[in-house]
C-alpha cells in the first residue's frame, strides 16, 4: 500500500479512537452539574473516569504527532488557521486536568463547585471547538497557494460550523450519559442519566439531522458513496441509540452511539480523501496526502515505528480499561477523592 494512504488510515483511525474514547469523557464531565448536586453523587460520577481520561487524551495527542511527522504542512496550516480556537481548547483541557486533581484537597463545598465548574466547562468547550474543527475542515478554508491560511478567528465560525459544533457537543453528552449507565451501581444516579440522556439525545438528534442537510449544502462530501453511506448509517444508528436508551438499555445504547461516532468520523474522512484540508480560495491549493507529506523515507521509517509502539499502547489500554470495568461505588469514590 502507499504509504501516504496507509498515513491516511492511521491518522483517521487514531481520531476515530480519540472520539470515541474521549466522547463519552467530554460527556461525563459536562453532564457533571446537571445529574446531581450531591457531593457523593459528584464523586462516583467522576470516578468513572479519573482512572482513564489521561489516557483518552493519548489519542488526540498521537493523532497530532503523526500528523505533524506525516504530513508537516497540514500541521502547519491547521495550527494557523485554528491557533485561537485551540488555543482556548488548550486552557479547556489544562483546567480541567487541574480540576479533576484538586477539587478533592479541601473539603470546602464552594471549592469543590468551582472545580466542577472547571470540569464541566473544559468538557464542553473542546467539544464544541473539535465539531467547529472538522466541519470547517470538510467545509474549506481560505488557503493561498503557498498553503497559508488567510483568514481570521471568525471566518471559521459560520452556521454551518455552529451546527457542526453543537452536534459534536450533544452527542458526546448523549454518549457520556450511555456510558454512565454502565458504569455506575446505583440505581436512582442511573435513571437520572438515562432521563437526562433522552433529553440531550433528542437534542443531539435535531442537530445532526441540520449538520448532515448543511454538509450536503455547503461540502461534496456526499459525491463519496463510502462517505455518504457512513453519515446516514451514523444517523440511523444514532437513532437506534436513542430508542435503546428509552427501553432502559443502556449497554445497546453505549455501543450504538460509539459506532454512530466512529461512521461519522470515517465519512468525515471519506469526504475529504485524498485532501487534508479542502481550499475554499481555489480547489487546487487543497492540501493532500501528496503534496503536504513528509518524505518517502520519513515515513517509511515512521511506519516501522508505529508498527511496534501502536499494538503496545493498544494493549495497555485494553488492559487499564479491564482493570477498571466495575461498577463503581461511593467508597471507591472516597478512596480517590
Amino acid at each position: 500500500m502507499d504509504l501516504n494512504i496507509l498515513w491516511f488510515i492511521l491518522i483517521v483511525v487514531l481520531f476515530t479512537g480519540f472520539f470515541f474514547l474521549e466522547g463519552f469523557d467530554y460527556g461525563v464531565g459536562g453532564l457533571l452539574p446537571f445529574l446531581s448536586s450531591r457531593e457523593e453523587d459528584r464523586g462516583v460520577i467522576l470516578r468513572t473516569i479519573t482512572p482513564v481520561w489521561d489516557g483518552n487524551e493519548v489519542w488526540m495527542i498521537t493523532a497530532g504527532g503523526a500528523l505533524f511527522a506525516a504530513f508537516p504542512h497540514v500541521y502547519a496550516t491547521m495550527f494557523s488557521a485554528f491557533y485561537l480556537a485551540l488555543f482556548l481548547m488548550l486552557v479547556a483541557l489544562i483546567l480541567r486536568g487541574v480540576a479533576f486533581d484538586l477539587r478533592g484537597r479541601q473539603e470546602s463545598l464552594c471549592w469543590r463547585r468551582f472545580w466542577d465548574g472547571a470540569i464541566c466547562f473544559g468538557s464542553v468547550v473542546p467539544a464544541f471547538l473539535w465539531g467547529v474543527a472538522v466541519t470547517n475542515l470538510i467545509a474549506g478554508l481560505p488557503i493561498n497557494a503557498q498553503m497559508n491560511y488567510m483568514g481570521g478567528f471568525f471566518d471559521l465560525l459560520s452556521l454551518y460550523t455552529i451546527v457542526g459544533g453543537l452536534a459534536f457537543l450533544f452527542v458526546f453528552l448523549f454518549h457520556g450519559a450511555a456510558f454512565l449507565t454502565l458504569r455506575l451501581k446505583d440505581t436512582g444516579l442511573i435513571l437520572r442519566c438515562q432521563a437526562l440522556a433522552l433529553k440531550v439525545g433528542v437534542t443531539a438528534a435535531i442537530f445532526f439531522v441540520l449538520c448532515m442537510l448543511l454538509t450536503f449544502e455547503h461540502t461534496d462530501l456526499f459525491q463519496s458513496p463510502l462517505a455518504a453511506v457512513a453519515l446516514f448509517g451514523a444517523a440511523l444508528l444514532f437513532v437506534i441509540a436513542l430508542l435503546s436508551m428509552n427501553l432502559g438499555k443502556g449497554k445497546a445504547s453505549f455501543i450504538l452511539s460509539s459506532l454512530a461516532i466512529v461512521a461519522t468520523t470515517v465519512a468525515f474522512f471519506a469526504g475529504l480523501f485524498p485532501r487534508l484540508m479542502v481550499s475554499s480560495l481555489n480547489p487546487a491549493w487543497s492540501l493532500t496526502i501528496t503534496n503536504a507529506s513528509s518524505s518517502p523515507y520519513t515515513l517509511s521509517v515512521m511506519t516501522v515505528a508505529a508498527g511496534i509502539f501502536v499494538p503496545i499502547v493498544l494493549l495497555y489500554q485494553i488492559w487499564s480499561y479491564y482493570i477498571f470495568r466495575k461498577r463503581v461505588t461511593p467508597k471507591d469514590a472516597e478512596e480517590h477523592y
